[in-house]
């Protein structure tokens, strides 16, 4: 059923403006007054779903639409060569849409955001705009350059002026024999219906238009100035109102190194990869809006219309409410809350995305008042700021009118370096040094360089019981939070410097037999690369010893490396510049049953393939192997390292490692937080002074156990592997991730996950003091096993939720 009243009446009978042309005109456009110099008036698509809130299948429809006639008009042969070019801000989701018609073919749209690194492939203005600086940049410089048709997608095509110089400025880089230009409207007034034509022969190539409607726009004489005016008559000053509602920041789950948009260009692949991924976004969405919600609206942000588009789609198909998208934009318009008018309301919101041509104000139109129950807003990682979050930002100001703002952010897609020596100085010249103490963490500034960024300042903790339901019901990756920091008790306290005091002299023989092993098989002078933050002491107490026994500064840094997702690309890529990769050793605590093992082999095959920098040896260096999966190593055994009791106050007051998209971007180092408030617990230099003040009594044992080492055979068995897989089985838990092998990694169980519960070897004695402890105070059994290949074993529990774990906190039976 159509509106009795169009959209357009109000300006029309105060401004003289008519529309003529087809009977869709009316019902694809609605007019508004700009607050704009240059042009009066603004048609206001009512399916292009950047003013005005729309269906996301009518909105998508329109272009996929487009897009079909486009590749009817082509053939299907031409079709298949075509590339799509889109227009910024406004047309960069319908650009998407209309190559989602067309077929498999790339997909790129212009930008107002200047990529550092990215070199312009064209630019272009646009004379009416508010905003008119165009550039092109895309990843693949060659995308533009090939032969086939290139299709220009714009909301509308009014003088042709914006196309002309865009198709002006490519043909002279780029030539090829013919250009399509698609466009909702066509509303070329008659003087203008000659000049595309006029402007292809000139050019020597054929340029086709292909549009939704057409017709004309009459404007009377004076229209700007009477525009003006009645700008000025009708503007209100903006009455904000007070924020009630909640905001709720939602994971995606986008997937890795998938752009976020046709910045930089969008291919076939990418598109493949999102359709994929689109149901268990949408999912997640579902499941954080309100119950009985009715309403919802998806609301893109200025040239990130696309993804927002595509989730709101599968949105719609997913839950029972009425689901609109719209974005928010650049363009000041007037605001008349009057059914003939389009821009009903407007809410004003400063810049959050730091955009190059200074900060100013950004609007979202119909949204105010519109009875939506909840606002889902997507931004990228770069929009994702303080502003953003701050009094008066787009969210405070959309929890005004609606009880339910989730944010959903998507990672900002940048293009990858360079390979290596192609531009090494200026690679080297965008990675910070490393951070060091005291600024951040408690060990001296020599004793390692940190190659993270400081999130301190960033809340990042969740309960454990939170964390282990998102993580287990693929929710959330366990290093996009942190656990809360477990405070030992006094008794724990004691039991810890109990501990320390008895196997002080062992572990110093291991850090003496491993750094030997080091230093005469893999280099005279290794860079120590710790993986943060179980084997940062093991780091530094290696280099400690080859301080002591052999007069060498080492370098030692620490890195983050994340099961699942890999070690951090420009750590590697900053030690490359600085060091031989064939120097850098990597150093563990211990080994469980391999998984980091594994884990940093394939990482370095990933890195080797995408930046053709070769060298580094992913053998890991360890205290203590009782899995065997290494070589190097100080001792087989499975026995406390007291540094495993501990979480950051063992460790320079450094958390877990944080790898989350909206924190840490392309160009970023991984993530962690250092904990100055509790300095008043910390051990950390306690510890390594313990250890290394018994490295003259173990040096003749070192010598000799590290002599044995070297002259045997020490190739892995991966028996700990095994163990795992038999136990997983054994217990009916069937996922390998769930069973945690050894003293150290049991502890960590204790401290940091949901345990079901713990498996001792039969007659283990002191080692397992603290296990038994922390087993007794979380109210989880211990079993005595006989034939363990370690120590001890601790499951996690299996099909975990929240019912899990009693109103007490303490497990329950699995």
């Amino acid at each position: 059923m159509k509106n009795v009243v169009w959209s357009g009446t109000w300006v029309a009978e105060r401004l003289g403006v008519e529309l003529v042309g087809d009977e869709r005109l009316t019902e694809l456009l609605g007019l508004a007054l700009r607050r704009n110099p240059k042009r009066a008036h603004l048609l206001v698509s009512n399916v292009l779903g950047k003013h005005v809130p729309q269906l996301p299948s009518v909105v998508h429809g329109h272009g996929v639409a487009l897009g079909r006639r486009v590749r009817d008009l082509l053939g299907e042969e031409d079709a298949g060569h075509a590339v799509v070019l889109g227009y910024a801000e406004t047309a960069t989701g319908l650009g998407h849409s209309v190559a989602d018609g067309l077929g498999p073919v790339p997909y790129l749209h212009s930008t107002r955001r200047p990529v550092e690194g990215v070199a312009r492939a064209g630019g272009f203005e646009e004379s009416h705009s508010h905003a008119t600086s165009h550039l092109l940049l895309p990843q693949d410089p060659a995308l533009l350059a090939g032969d086939g048709p290139l299709v220009l997608v714009d909301d509308e095509f009014s003088t042709g002026n914006t196309v002309m110089n865009t198709i002006r400025d490519l043909h002279e880089r780029y030539p090829r024999e013919r250009y399509v230009v698609v466009a909702l409207v066509d509303l070329r007034s008659p003087a203008d219906l000659g000049r595309l034509e006029d402007f292809a022969q000139q050019i020597g190539a054929r340029v086709d238009l292909v549009a939704a409607a057409s017709g004309t726009v009459k404007l009377p004489e004076g229209v700007l100035e009477k525009g003006q005016e009645l700008v000025a008559r009708h503007e209100t000053p903006v009455r904000h109102e007070e924020a009630h509602g909640t905001i709720t920041r939602v994971d995606l789950g986008w997937p890795h190194g998938l752009p976020d948009g046709g910045r930089h260009g969008f291919t076939p692949e990418h598109r493949s990869r999102l359709e994929r991924a689109l149901p268990a976004m949408a999912a997640r969405l579902a499941r954080a809006l309100p119950p009985g919600a009715r309403r919802v609206l998806v609301l893109g942000f200025e040239e990130l219309m696309y993804a927002p588009l595509r989730l709101a789609r599968e949105l719609e198909e997913t839950v029972p409410a009425e689901v609109r998208y719209s974005t928010t934009t650049r363009s000041p318009v007037l605001a008349v809350d009057d059914p003939g008018y389009a821009i009903r309301t407007r809410i004003v919101f400063p810049a959050h995305d730091d955009p190059a041509d200074g900060p100013g104000e950004r609007y979202a139109y119909n949204v105010a008042g519109a009875g939506f129950d909840a606002v889902v807003a997507v931004v990228d990682s770069v929009a994702d700021t303080p502003e953003l979050h701050a009094p008066g930002g787009l969210l405070d100001r959309l929890a005004a009118h609606t009880p339910h703002v989730l944010l959903a952010v998507v990672p900002a897609h940048a293009p990858a370096p360079p390979p290596h020596g192609a531009a090494s100085p200026e690679r080297s010249a965008m990675l910070p040094e490393p951070l060091r103490g005291p600024a951040f963490s408690s060990y001296a500034p020599d004793e390692v360089g940190w190659l993270l960024q400081d999130l301190s300042n960033v809340t990042l903790e969740a309960p454990t019981e939170e964390r282990e339901e998102a993580i287990q019901s693929g929710g959330a990756h366990y290093a996009e939070s942190l656990p809360v920091e477990y405070q030992p008790s006094d008794q724990y306290q004691e039991l810890f410097h109990a501990a320390l005091e008895t196997s002080a002299t062992r572990l110093a023989q291991a850090v003496g037999v491993v750094t030997e092993t080091v230093l005469a098989e893999r280099s005279p002078r290794p860079v120590l690369v710790s993986l943060a933050r179980a084997g940062t002491p093991v780091g530094v107490l290696m280099r400690r010893w080859a301080q002591h026994r052999h007069g060498l500064d080492l370098p030692h840094y620490a890195v983050s490396i994340v099961r699942g997702r890999g070690i951090d690309a420009n750590a590697l890529r900053y030690l490359a510049d600085r060091y031989d990769p064939g120097d850098v050793v990597f150093v563990d605590g211990w080994t469980g049953k391999g998984a980091i093992t594994r884990e940093l082999a394939e990482a370095i095959r990933e890195f080797e393939a995408s930046d053709g920098i070769t060298g580094f040896n992913p053998e890991i260096a360890v205290l203590a192997d009782p899995g065997s999966c290494v070589r190097t190593y100080g001792t087989r055994e499975d026995f406390l390292i007291p540094s495993a009791c501990l979480n950051s106050t063992v460790s320079g007051l450094i958390s877990r490692t944080v790898l989350r998209a909206d924190l840490v971007g392309p160009h970023d180092y991984h993530g962690a937080k250092f904990y100055r408030e509790l300095a008043g617990a910390d051990v950390s230099v306690a510890f390594l002074d313990a250890v290394s003040a018994r490295f003259t009594e173990v040096e003749e044992a070192v010598d000799l156990q590290a002599k044995e080492l070297l002259a045997g055979d020490r190739t892995p068995t991966w028996e700990g592997w095994a163990a795992v897989e038999r136990i997983s089985e054994e217990y009916g838990i069937h996922d390998v991730n769930l069973v945690k092998p050894g003293v150290g990694e049991t502890t960590r169980v204790l401290l940091r996950r949901v345990p079901w519960k713990i498996l001792a070897r039969a007659g283990a004695g002191a080692d397992l003091d603290h296990v038994r402890l922390l087993a007794a105070q979380r109210g989880v059994p211990v079993e005595e096993v006989d034939g363990l290949p370690y120590t001890c074993v601790g499951l996690i529990h299996p099909r975990y939720t929240r019912g899990a774990t009693g109103a007490d906190g303490k497990a329950v039976a699995g």
